[in-house]
């Protein structure tokens, strides 16, 4: 059983993802960017929206449990911006997210880590599905922004056009419909 202080500390340290700044969209000038924190509950919202239309039927709590995880390590790495993870060795990243994840979530409990190895395994439908969505929220929070008036995103965009949701319809109905307003804001004016 784990320490009620051991519970407590990685508690808190979690509470510190509603203040971390989502690291892609600062380094390209996107001024007060959405937080850690918010990205995960906006991938949450997504994986309560789209797995009750995914045919046959996901396990909602399991895909549910690995949005609110998926990124819980950065709440003591930061957000590793895509480029700087470019540059380590193979497997690094992942060890060092592996070994936060233990120290970090270990303490909240069984089902916490389960959900997180579920999700970084990717082996299970419902852990596809949260990985999906968590870039599906990415090309959501770009409509935001390209709708505030903030250009140069366009890598962003790329991410969204890239993805493969054939094996969830609602999801590539939904990015769909995403690159279908990502074209209508291009060009326009800023709001």
């Amino acid at each position: 059983m784990t320490p009620p202080e051991d519970r407590l500390e990685a508690l808190l340290q979690l509470a510190a993802l509603d203040r971390l700044p989502r690291t892609g969209w600062a380094l390209r000038g996107v001024p007060a960017p959405e937080s850690i924190a918010g990205h995960a509950l906006a991938v949450a919202h997504l994986v309560l929206t789209l797995a009750p239309e995914v045919e046959p039927p996901l396990r909602l709590d399991r895909a549910l449990a690995m949005a609110l995880v998926h990124d819980a390590p950065e709440a003591w790495t930061g957000d590793l911006p895509s480029p700087a993870g470019r540059l380590l060795p193979d497997g690094a990243k992942a060890a060092m997210e592996q070994a936060v994840a233990e120290r970090g979530l270990g303490p909240l409990g069984e089902e916490a880590m389960t959900a997180w190895n579920e999700h970084e395994e990717g082996a299970t439908r419902e852990a596809r599905l949260v990985r999906l969505c968590d870039r599906l929220q990415l090309g959501i929070e770009l409509l935001r922004l390209r709708r505030l008036g903030l250009r140069g995103l366009d890598e962003f965009r790329a991410v969204v056009e890239e993805l493969d949701c054939s094996a969830f319809t609602p999801a590539e109905a939904l990015r769909q419909e995403l690159l279908r307003a990502l074209a209508a804001t291009e060009g326009s004016a800023p709001a």
